[in-house]
């Protein structure tokens, strides 16, 4: 689509003019905000050509127009200038993280708070489990006569950990016969691949003793899916009741947001670092008036994740991105520093 120099400037004024008010845009406004030495009526001409290329709507009867989703699609990629973090800015999401809980899934729900606190939209964060990701150990250790504490720890630094009650009396003799046992069928096996059948196939091996012993490799198995599944978690979702667009959706849109797989899903779909989806450019319908910022970022050599923004098509990108590369890189290499020190 190939559109002259002040055709581009008059799309972007009325992105950024529509993004700080959220009212329609007049010739009259652009032609305040633009030096462009030409006529009011020129501006006119330009805003409906605009129109006709479908980069521009008229909301009912304003003589103002908006921006369609195609032509905040052009702004994005196109026009936009990124508005550089400053130091003070710096600072204040530095201090989001001062006092931090040293477990994993406690400082992503914490960053996921802070970001929708921080940007007044709806939030998600996740970590995402390569396929290359191990058992390193597993350790049975006993809670009680018929309780034990069951913790596995992945390659990638992931510690997780369940009590289990179990229907035989715990001793040293048979603690000793678990963790060898789960040890060695597991250690160096990678989570992505221990399945229910897995699980199923290795208990038929224990012959008589396979039903007593079902509870604890059953454990062992929600444990692998857990770490294979990764963190998740959202936040914010009050904030999008404020913005008058989402009144008629609300309800379907927060039932949206706190749906892991289809959040992860989406996120999943898109290998760039920092990725945007518009508007229709959703394709789930109750999407479609949203746009969705997500960066991803590293945690280590073994692990990423992603942390996302969900808020009205006319949110301010310029200012958003930039924050978001920085507070995902900060929460990354946070995150890489606690799974250090399970070890």
């Amino acid at each position: 689509m190939n559109l002259d120099s002040r055709k581009l400037k008059i799309l972007t004024a009325i992105v950024e003019i529509y993004i700080e008010t959220g009212e329609p845009v007049s010739s009259k406004m652009l032609n305040q905000r633009l030096d462009l030495s030409v006529s009011p009526a020129t501006i006119r001409n330009d805003m409906s050509a605009l129109f006709d290329l479908g980069l521009l709507e008229q909301p009912h009867t304003s003589a103002g127009r908006v921006p369609s989703h195609l032509g905040y699609r052009i702004y994005v990629d196109q026009l936009m200038r990124p508005k550089p973090i400053s130091e003070e800015e710096r600072r204040q999401i530095d201090a989001l993280f001062n006092v931090r809980d040293p477990d994993p899934d406690r400082l992503l729900e914490d960053a996921a708070e802070a970001l929708a606190d921080f940007t007044n939209c709806a939030t998600v964060s996740t970590t995402i489990t390569p396929k290359s990701v191990l058992v390193k150990r597993i350790e049975i250790v006993p809670a009680g006569i018929r309780t034990v504490v069951i913790l596995l720890i992945a390659t990638n630094g992931v510690i997780k950990n369940r009590v289990c009650r179990v229907d035989f009396r715990v001793t040293g003799e048979i603690l000793e016969f678990l963790n060898q046992f789960t040890n060695g069928r597991l250690v160096g096996k990678s989570v992505n691949e221990i399945s229910q059948r897995y699980i199923n196939a290795i208990a038929v091996t224990l012959g008589d003793y396979s039903q007593l012993f079902t509870p604890v490799l059953a454990a062992v198995y929600d444990l692998c899916r857990e770490v294979n599944e990764g963190q998740f978690y959202a936040s914010g979702g009050e904030n999008l009741l404020g913005y008058r667009e989402f009144g008629d959706i609300a309800r379907e849109l927060l039932q949206t947001m706190h749906d892991k797989d289809q959040i992860l899903g989406l996120i999943g779909s898109k290998k760039d670092a920092v990725f945007i989806t518009i508007g229709k450019e959703n394709t789930k319908s109750e999407l479609t008036d949203t746009s969705v910022v997500v960066t991803k970022y590293r945690i280590g050599a073994q692990n990423e994740g992603a942390i996302g923004v969900i808020g009205p098509v006319r949110m301010d990108y310029a200012k958003l991105i930039p924050h978001l590369e920085y507070f995902s890189r900060t929460l990354g290499k946070l995150l890489a520093e606690t799974f250090e020190q399970q070890e």
